[in-house]
């Protein structure tokens, strides 16, 4: 699927091929490695006989080339897909509901070009102090519809994923409005069954409210993960981690402004709304699992522990 915006500068020369090391990728091997995927795609009754090359390519990639680990992973993908409708249907960047958010509530686009190490870098921030608890759940939803955009727009692969969280704007009403439930299976999305390699979380304009932000969600974190969170008083220092000038106007950089780069990305997800429909069908089917199919209840069990879903 071609379209007529593209967002993400590809790396390339030195980068690209740090990348390739990075993620253990072999030009002479990764095809046949993709056909291996695929063959295995058509044997799991439960799962979709096919689906595209390049949101395979990004799983392999997102998995270092280890074939077993990409396989939990794309069955943890597809699981997700069945187990959480409110994340994985409706997807229409038209809609009036997702329009809203997009236009008025939260930003969070990915930037253009990558670190110099090879790290693609997103930026989410409030625009609007107030969200019910319906809109923290579509403003998930988006976050995973610009995930899959990237499965299949990441062509030359990144080796890793940077996340700015400005909380200027985050405040008590928002919290009080948080379900773990809903908080704990997009974690479960994020770090089971998308191939994301999340390398560092830095959280800009801090208050007291962040504090109370981070224990709630931490509970629900890998502990690798909650290694990665930097939290920064002044801007300045996150330059140390991601070049100043790949960041947006409202940072000091020069990659255009915040409400420009939101109204690509929601162009973008608008250009893909026929592919977001047709992945509808496209999930596990639990009855057709050979073995014991999944019981949402235990994967999703707030009480309950990620150990039975790590996958390092």
């Amino acid at each position: 699927m071609k379209l007529k915006t593209d967002l993400l500068v590809q790396p390339s020369g030195e980068i690209s091929k740090k990348i390739r090391e990075e993620l253990k990728e072999d030009v002479n091997t990764r095809y046949k490695d993709l056909a291996a995927i695929k063959e295995w795609l058509r044997k799991q009754p439960h799962l979709p006989d096919e689906w595209e090359d390049m949101p395979l390519l990004t799983f392999l990639r997102g998995s270092s080339f280890s074939l077993e680990k990409c396989k939990r992973k794309l069955d943890m993908y597809f699981t997700m897909r069945a187990a959480c409708p409110e994340f994985f249907t409706n997807r229409d960047a038209t809609s009036p509901e997702l329009r809203e958010i997009l236009k008025g509530k939260l930003q969070g686009p990915p930037l253009p070009g990558v670190t110099p190490n090879g790290r693609r870098v997103t930026i989410c921030r409030g625009v609007h102090p107030s969200l019910d608890g319906q809109q923290i759940t579509d403003t998930l939803k988006l976050a995973l519809m610009v995930g899959d955009v990237r499965l299949m727009e990441e062509v030359q692969g990144v080796a890793g994923d940077i996340y700015v969280l400005d909380a200027a704007v985050l405040g008590p009403s928002l919290l009080a409005r948080l379900s773990p439930t809903i908080v704990k299976k997009f974690m479960i999305c994020v770090q089971e069954a998308y191939p994301v390699k999340l390398k560092e979380v830095h959280i800009i304009n801090t208050s007291p409210i962040v504090e109370r932000f981070l224990t709630f969600v931490k509970p629900f974190l890998k502990e690798k993960i909650r290694k990665r969170i930097f939290i920064h008083k002044e801007l300045k220092d996150l330059y140390k981690y991601v070049p100043q000038e790949m960041m947006p106007e409202e940072y000091g950089g020069q990659c255009g402004t915040m409400e420009e780069l939101q109204d690509q990305w929601t162009q973008k997800l608008i250009e893909y709304r026929d592919w977001f429909k047709a992945q509808d069908s496209i999930k596990a089917n639990e009855s057709l699992r050979p073995g014991k199919p999944t019981n949402y209840d235990e994967l999703f069990g707030i009480d309950g522990s990620f150990r039975q879903l790590s996958i390092d």
